[in-house]
């Protein structure tokens, strides 16, 4: 666990709060009773239901752990005192792939928000990174694992 603050839009801390409050409510009393039951079951010491019960409740716990420890971290960005002219936490940016000719959209997120299947991606990874301060029309090459990248940012909206 770091020390370092996360920032996070307020829906995406009502998501994470939401998630935390499911898995230590309802799932944590399920495995709990599935622990309670096997352990009903007798001898412990060769009770495979009761063992994989245990595991489960300690892995759902760590989660919990660290779910909390994200929230705990966490600050709100107030995204309506945000510079609109500027790729900055929570916008999503258009850019054009100068090798590729193709466009391409990122929304910038904190981190256990992001979905590369939904194009949204850590504002602390190489891409975030490198986009971040810049403005519309401004080029920009990004050194990642597969090389170098090379992007020019079309336009810059807030959702």
């Amino acid at each position: 666990m770091s020390d370092d603050r996360i920032p996070m839009t307020r829906e995406g801390y009502d998501k994470l709060k939401a998630e935390v409050d499911r898995l230590a409510g309802p799932e944590m009393i399920e495995i709990t009773r599935r622990v309670a039951a096997a352990r009903d079951l007798g001898d412990l010491s060769e009770n495979a239901e009761y063992h994989a019960a245990r595991e489960d409740q300690g892995m759902l716990q760590a989660k919990i752990n660290s779910l909390r420890d994200r929230l705990n971290r966490a600050y709100i960005v107030d995204q309506d005192t945000l510079p609109k002219d500027v790729v900055v936490f929570g916008c999503t940016v258009k850019v054009r792939d100068l090798d590729e000719h193709e466009e391409e959209e990122f929304q910038l997120v904190s981190d256990g928000m992001e979905d590369a299947s939904n194009n949204k991606i850590l504002v602390n990874s190489p891409i975030g990174q490198g986009l971040l301060g810049r403005k519309v029309g401004d080029q920009v090459e990004i050194t990642v694992p597969r090389g170098t990248l090379r992007f020019k940012i079309l336009e810059i909206s807030f959702d």
